[in-house]
């Protein structure tokens, strides 16, 4: 497929395309490696993404011994009525359903949403709770926290400011936000959160506040050399190296290492005539790996796959071969933790 046929959506993420995949392929390495990955969404978004049970069972089935895999709310399958704070849970009914068919073992292996992170807005203050427990009442087995994400540069069209999240300036120490969060730790769950590398401090600050609630980090914490620092990777590295050093001193927070194929990260594999070798992946990853891996230690660390939204830069394998090549020099128990302990701990999976 010639490169010009790749599209770009409005949220800024590439579509993937299929034959373009296709074209390469390599061997798994580490096949018997036990894998949870702690980052799928599903879509159903005519003109935008199609990627549901069966699309997801594909790419599972790549060759990778993937054992579990945590759903991260993504807009999808919302109730079409009722109150507008409560319309997220049915994404959540949705999710709980496609992992009820997996539990059942007729379609392969794989626990796929073995663990929920649905959607309420913090901005809802102490109000919030009773979204949250309608939450748990619609997957009791299966939910355990949601995903409010703070991401916002003024100008910039990034994938983290999502239609309808409508997060602005300084967010994360909003009173609302602050008082929603609060309600969190209490019902046992914990919170999920994605923000632009120039609000890691304000992270920092957040779990500062609420040091007994465990919180995700999502995407390395975004070092996307996007909008002002377009064409700026060095300097946005430079700025972002102390930033998540400090919020490593968190004990409370964990961090997702994936999402370099988010448009934003500008790594342009999608514009390659070939799709990137995991060599490739594991190359444009190392240096920030390496860096959160120094100041989170791999007991909170989880390589995330980000699918099916990082699907346009390279395929499922070539990403955890990627990460396993990334994963090579550290010791079994090490590797064991950043490829699936840490998420079988933190989302309380039962395998």
């Amino acid at each position: 497929m010639a490169v010009s046929s790749y599209v770009i959506t409005s949220n800024n993420f590439v579509l993937d395309r299929n034959d373009w995949l296709d074209q390469h392929k390599e061997d798994t390495l580490e096949p018997d490696i036990p894998i949870i990955d702690p980052h799928i969404h599903l879509y159903d978004e005519p003109g935008n993404y199609h990627y549901l049970y069966e699309e997801a069972r594909k790419d599972l089935a790549c060759g990778h011994n993937v054992v579990a895999t945590v759903f991260v709310e993504c807009r999808s399958f919302y109730r079409a009525d009722g109150p507008e704070e409560m319309k997220p849970v049915g994404e959540t009914e949705f999710a709980n359903g496609i992992a009820a068919m997996a539990a059942s073992g007729r379609y392969g292996k794989t626990k796929l949403n073995a663990a929920i992170i649905g959607k309420a807005s913090l901005l809802l203050g102490p109000a919030v709770e009773r979204v949250l427990e309608a939450h748990m009442l619609a997957a009791p087995d299966r939910f355990r926290g949601i995903r409010h994400s703070a991401g916002f540069v003024q100008g910039v069209d990034n994938p983290l400011q999502k239609p309808g999240h409508k997060n602005f300036a300084g967010m994360m120490a909003d009173r609302r936000y602050r008082e929603g969060l609060s309600r969190i730790r209490p019902l046992g769950l914990i919170f999920e959160g994605g923000c632009h590398f120039t609000q890691l401090l304000e992270f920092r600050d957040l779990a500062r506040a609420f040091p007994d609630t465990t919180m995700v980090l999502n995407h390395y914490g975004t070092p996307a050399p996007n909008g002002p620092y377009a064409g700026k990777r060095a300097e946005v590295i430079a700025a972002w190296k102390p930033a998540i050093r400090e919020v490593g001193k968190c004990e409370n927070v964990i961090i997702k290492m994936g999402g370099v194929g988010i448009y934003s990260f500008d790594y342009r594999f999608h514009e390659r005539p070939l799709p990137p070798t995991s060599e490739d992946v594991a190359n444009a990853m190392r240096e920030i790996t390496e860096t959160c891996i120094e100041a989170f230690g791999p007991d909170r660390c989880m390589f995330e796959s980000n699918f099916p939204v990082d699907r346009g830069a390279f395929s499922y394998h070539t990403y955890w071969n990627a990460a396993k090549r990334l994963a090579a020099g550290y010791s079994a128990s090490e590797k064991d933790a950043m490829m699936g302990g840490t998420a079988k701990r933190v989302y309380s999976i039962k395998l």
